[in-house]
């Protein structure tokens, strides 16, 4: 699952892979809760554990979806 936030005064995005197992109304659940705070933190863990965290009162909007199949090389789609 992707997950992209837009934060505010910035044209840049931020862009999450959450791991496959991933449960998009939990993860609804706790964006919901963060940005009913300002001063709260919206706390991502990607693929590979790293945490991302996007302080509330800057998030523009999020953006979740299915995970991209990535494909790289010059193998022909059949």
């Amino acid at each position: 699952m992707d997950v992209r936030v837009g934060v505010t005064q910035t044209p840049k995005e931020i862009h999450v892979e959450l791991p496959d197992g991933a449960d998009q109304d939990k993860l609804i659940a706790e964006v919901e809760s963060a940005l009913g705070s300002e001063s709260a933190v919206l706390w991502l863990t990607d693929r590979k554990g790293r945490r991302v965290g996007v302080p509330a009162a800057k998030v523009a909007y999020i953006e979740i979806g299915p995970g991209e199949d990535r494909r790289v090389g010059f193998a022909a789609k059949s």
